[in-house]
């Protein structure tokens, strides 16, 4: 676990003040061989299983949005090799990750913003992390860009429209995130050890 998981999280949980998950897991029909990492700051981001729901032009939203200010950190939720990093008018700004075995992950509507400003007009190294490029191999829970409302998520709050997919077919990733993010808030509560008097804490 690296410093992204902190102190103010676990005081956030038990102060009632960030949205948790509570949706039961439930088995998944096809889960990756590989543990997954929360790909956004937990303290900062917000979902809902969104898996389905209508979208303009016939489609079904096929991801689950994770909600957070613009310019969170985004991660990468397993090793792998970065094979694509792109612009198209509705995805925006998006990188994807091969993990193998047929696994990729995707990352969409990153970063397109100077900031301070909704202008679409930021150079690349605002959208992706140094480094970060095609053929690069990340390692899981490294940066790898920042939110945004790149594409069509102009008119929308910033978010990470993120995916799963196994060999090219999208599955539901909520169920998986609700476990990566259970895990973080229970490495928190371990990093945070006993808070004997949470009036010793700002909370914002």
């Amino acid at each position: 676990m690296n410093s992204r998981v902190s102190i103010a999280v676990f005081v956030f949980a038990l102060a009632g003040l960030m949205t948790v998950p509570t949706t039961p897991v439930a088995a998944h029909h096809s889960a990756p061989p590989f543990e997954v990492a929360f790909p956004q700051e937990i303290s900062e981001t917000t979902f809902s299983n969104t898996w389905g729901v209508p979208r303009p032009g016939g489609r079904r939203h096929k991801g689950t949005d994770l909600m957070a200010p613009r310019l969170t950190e985004v991660y990468a939720v397993a090793d792998g090799v970065v094979d694509q990093i792109r612009y198209n008018g509705s995805a925006g700004r998006s990188v994807r990750i091969s993990h193998g075995a047929g696994w990729t992950s995707h990352y969409v509507h990153l970063n397109n913003d100077t900031p301070g400003t909704d202008d679409g007009d930021a150079p690349w190294t605002m959208t992706v992390a140094p480094r970060i490029e095609e053929g690069r191999e990340v390692k899981k829970g490294q940066v790898i860009g920042w939110v945004g409302d790149s594409g069509n998520a102009e008119n929308t709050a910033p978010h990470t429209h993120f995916e799963l997919r196994l060999n090219g077919r999208s599955i539901n990733p909520y169920f998986i995130l609700v476990e990566a993010f259970e895990r973080d808030m229970i490495e928190a509560e371990r990093l945070a050890g006993p808070l004997r008097d949470l009036g010793d804490y700002s909370i914002e």
